[in-house]
């Protein structure tokens, strides 16, 4: 199964990626997350505020709602690193997915995508082809 986000079709990872859940983040308030306590598969999208595709907060709200009570977890990224597009404090994150698309879903705490600071969640899903066999850098 493949999924589109920021113009780059990636692959779903199935449960032979080994310990993506055991990877430890943290969520947007800065409390332990476990991605463990999800027993189905997850969607990690990286995620801006202010950036062309801000509205896909309300796809994602959507698919969450949809999809949840079948197990899956959708899971958001703020990121900064494209064009300085997410540029806000945790607490205005938390605030504009809530009030502005009515965010449910869990958002784990701004982290880098790529480059030398890349989070480990990041570093494993790069690494990881896509459906055209190409892996790496988020675009």
């Amino acid at each position: 199964m493949t999924f589109l986000t920021a113009g780059r079709r990636l692959s779903v990872m199935t449960q032979k990626s080994p310990g993506i859940k055991d990877i430890p983040v943290r969520a947007l308030d800065g409390s332990d997350f476990s991605l463990a306590d999800r027993p189905g598969p997850l969607l990690i999208v990286n995620v801006a505020s202010r950036c062309g595709l801000t509205p896909q907060y309300g796809v994602l709200e959507d698919l969450a709602k949809s999809y949840g009570p079948r197990g899956l977890t959708v899971v958001g990224v703020p990121c900064n690193q494209f064009m300085g597009q997410e540029p806000g404090t945790s607490e205005e994150i938390a605030e504009f997915c809530s009030v502005t698309y009515g965010v449910t879903f869990p958002l784990l705490e701004k982290t880098d995508v790529n480059g030398a600071e890349r989070h480990p969640l990041y570093a494993a899903l790069t690494e990881t082809a896509d459906s055209d066999g190409v892996a790496g850098d988020v675009q």
